[in-house]
């Protein structure tokens, strides 16, 4: 399986018909900004409002199918993985027929209608199997939805920009946000250029994970058969040739650069100038609304 082709994620995708593409590069970083930002001390109805904005921006974006799909089916498996051990591993497995002390000990008056745990299974047996007893608390289910949503939002946000923009958009856009930290004499062309390094090396890690998983895929590895240490110790050998293979790629590029006497960085010759009109116009005009309807939501239906 051509990983390059199959999940293209964090690459530029040439050619498509998106109307994501016609969107100002800057427009696009405040609105994965809000993304990344406004879940913080958010409550949960605004974390799921979230991921629904982005899958139906998937959806509408007209972009290829065939480009989204697979990492898009991927990512919701990840977050919906993440989320339920987390709602395992901080929920109450204590026995509901426990002995707690009685509240009223310490002179507090709790509220008679508030219910601690929105779901309870006693001590049950099937057979030879015994269920419970288990006790899934709110905190518990408001970190499951934390953590899905988190893992969600972060990575599809950026991979819609990535997908649909130019990296030296996204260079020449961050150039202009940090323009007043130029003139106080902060290296911002070099750290930017830094920056687009790292993105074009994006595919590069990930054709050297597809070449690792090949050549295992060739030796036909049964690890069935190993066992579980010699098995620990294929899995170890991959990863350690994986970086290994990254660093040297790494190396080859920075000799590249280094054979080069004159290197002219500077951000504003990255930005690729098209053709203004009446639908980018609408578009941007829209894309500004959008920021401002999301800021005013998230200040009314977003708190705690």
């Amino acid at each position: 399986m051509n990983i390059l082709t199959k999940f293209s994620i964090g690459q530029y995708v040439d050619g498509n018909r998106s109307w994501l593409r016609i969107v100002d590069s800057r427009l696009k970083i405040i609105a994965v900004l809000i993304f990344l930002i406004t879940p913080i001390w958010a409550g949960p109805i605004w974390r799921l409002s979230l991921v629904l904005c982005l899958i139906a921006l998937t959806f509408v974006s007209l972009l290829p199918s065939r480009v989204w799909w697979r990492s898009l089916t991927f990512l919701l498996g990840l977050s919906l993985l993440v989320g339920f051990l987390s709602l395992i591993a901080f929920s109450d497995i204590q026995s509901l027929e426990s002995s707690f002390r009685n509240p009223n000990e310490l002179n507090l008056i709790l509220e008679s209608e508030k219910k601690w745990n929105i779901l309870e299974i006693s001590l049950t047996k099937i057979g030879f199997l015994t269920f419970g007893p288990f006790n899934l608390s709110g905190k518990a289910f408001e970190l499951g939805i934390k953590t899905s949503t988190l893992i969600f939002t972060v990575i599809h946000s950026v991979n819609l920009m990535l997908l649909t923009t130019l990296q030296e958009d996204i260079v020449w856009a961050l150039s202009w946000f940090m323009y007043p930290l130029k003139k106080v004499g902060l290296p911002i062309d070099k750290w930017l250029f830094q920056l687009l390094l790292a993105l074009r090396f994006i595919p590069l890690v990930q054709e050297e994970f597809q070449n690792i998983v090949k050549s295992v895929s060739v030796r036909s590895i049964n690890l069935r058969t190993l066992g579980f240490k010699k098995s620990i110790n294929v899995l170890l050998t991959m990863v350690e040739r994986l970086f290994l293979n990254i660093f040297l790629r790494i190396d080859q590029g920075a000799d590249s650069l280094l054979s080069k006497k004159n290197i002219s960085i500077k951000a504003h010759r990255y930005r690729a100038f098209d053709k203004k009109n009446s639908l980018t116009f609408i578009l941007n005009s829209l894309s500004i609304c959008f920021i401002f309807m999301a800021i005013f939501l998230r200040k009314q239906y977003g708190e705690l």
